[in-house]
Parts: structure tokens; C-alpha cells; sequence
């Protein structure tokens, strides 16, 4: 019986080795993007790994270069939950965006590196450490007038629409769905 004790913990060690095998790496589990709003405007987005989820409170921005200034973000307001380690907490599943506004020292197009802090959790009970990332994006000339963004599929609908007949417009509503 007493033999079968140190089985029973190397057996029990190895299943939950194994479970912390396939958590993702948080590169993965929390990936940041960022694109640019406006000239003064940054838009993060967290796309979040389903399973995971990260804290509402942990997020951090610094920014290079020198002499640019951010102001405070503009973080929604997440889903509470009951957490283990911080009590009841907000938290943020699938997806989060997050408006930065920043501060100009100067006009023309602005390069950026935001530095991102955040923590999240896998739903398993199992936690990360805070992660820095960095993301790159460019700020337009806060002089020049804003243009829709080109990825964005309803403004590119918008700008075929914009010159059409009506015969077309009728017609591209059964191809678009």
C-alpha cells in the first residue's frame, strides 16, 4: 500500500504536466494589433484565444518615440468574475479594444511602438505572468482629412456604392447577402 503512494503522485504529477502542456503561449493566447483611429487616435485590439481571458485592471501603455505623450486609454467595461488570486475582478473574453489617445509634438505621419502590458489567465486555473508586447502603427497627419479604413469591408461597400446606379445598388444587395 505505502509502495503504491509515490506511483499514485508520479501519476498524478504527469497528468497535470500534461494539462499545462497544451496551454498556448501567450504570444498566441493574447494577441494585440493596433491600427489607427485618427491622427491623435490609436485602436488596440486584444484577439484572446478561446479558454483564455485577460484582467481588465492590468492593462499598461508606454510608447516610443521620446517626447510622444498617451493619454488615458479608453478600456470598456469587461464581464465580472470571481477570481482565486484578485477577488472579483473584470475580465475580458475573445476579444478587447481599447482607444489610446496620444499626444503630438509634431504633424506629418507619426511611427509608433506601443508597449502593451497585460495579464490574462487560462479558464484551467492557470496564469500568466504580465506580458509586454509591442505593436507597431502609424498615425496620420493630424491635418489631413481621415479616410476610411481599406480593410474595413463596409466602407470599401460604401465607397462602390457611392457612385452607383440605382439598378446596381439594387443588385448588389442579393450579391452582398
Amino acid at each position: 500500500p505505502m509502495t503504491r503512494l509515490p506511483l499514485l503522485v508520479l501519476l498524478w504529477m504527469a497528468t497535470g504536466l500534461a494539462g499545462a502542456a497544451d496551454l498556448l503561449h501567450p504570444g498566441e493566447a493574447f494577441k494585440p494589433s493596433a491600427r489607427a483611429i485618427d491622427g491623435q487616435t490609436v485602436e488596440v485590439r486584444f484577439a484572446i484565444a478561446d479558454g483564455y481571458y485577460l484582467y481588465r485592471d492590468k492593462f499598461r501603455f508606454s510608447v516610443e518615440p521620446e517626447g510622444v505623450i498617451l493619454g488615458v486609454p479608453a478600456v470598456p467595461k469587461g464581464k465580472e468574475k470571481m477570481d482565486e488570486t484578485f477577488g472579483k475582478v473584470e475580465v475580458f473574453y475573445r476579444e478587447v479594444l481599447i482607444r489610446v489617445p496620444v499626444e503630438r509634438n509634431s504633424s506629418g505621419i507619426l511611427p509608433l511602438t506601443l508597449q502593451i502590458t497585460s495579464q490574462g489567465c487560462a479558464d484551467l486555473g492557470v496564469c500568466y505572468p504580465p506580458q509586454k508586447q509591442p505593436v507597431s502603427v502609424q498615425l496620420p497627419d493630424p491635418s489631413s482629412p481621415v479616410s476610411p479604413v481599406e480593410s474595413d469591408e463596409s466602407g470599401r461597400i460604401a465607397r462602390l456604392l457611392s457612385n452607383a446606379t440605382l439598378w446596381w445598388i439594387a443588385a448588389s444587395f442579393f450579391g452582398f447577402g
